[in-house]
């Protein structure tokens, strides 16, 4: 049950943006063990002067092509599943959108079942999940 904001500077197109969307949750179904349907993300889209970063901060040189995901999931993840993430976002964007290796950074973050609340003020609960 992840929840990914997606950050980009203004420029980019909309079929690049889907393509952006669709690759993040083809892997997450993947490599993050998330389910098919378990897709909710938000696309920033920031003028050049809201999204402010180093081009060189543990990196060889970001653009302005720069893309930050921040996706907040809702129950661990094994170190080889993060790293496999990691490297197959970074070859898929690669391949798909010619986006630098440089100009992608993914911040993963841990939250607990009881800190959802999908809709009808319900706290989420694993058995909730549709066995497909």
């Amino acid at each position: 049950m992840p929840f990914t904001r997606i950050t980009v500077r203004h420029g980019w197109s909309e079929v690049d943006l889907k393509v952006l969307s669709d690759t993040l949750h083809e892997v997450l179904v993947a490599e993050f063990n998330v389910p098919l349907r378990d897709r909710f993300q938000v696309i920033d889209v920031l003028p050049e002067q809201r999204l402010i970063y180093d081009a060189h901060y543990l990196s060889d040189g970001r653009s302005e092509r720069y893309v930050l995901l921040h996706i907040v999931a809702g129950k661990t993840r094994s170190e080889a599943q993060k790293r496999k993430t990691y490297q197959r976002l970074s070859e898929q964007f690669h391949e798909r959108l010619q986006l630098s290796p440089a100009d992608l950074m993914i911040i993963i973050q841990h939250t607990n079942a009881e800190d959802w609340s999908f809709s009808g003020g319900k706290m989420f609960e694993l058995g909730m999940i549709p066995q497909d």
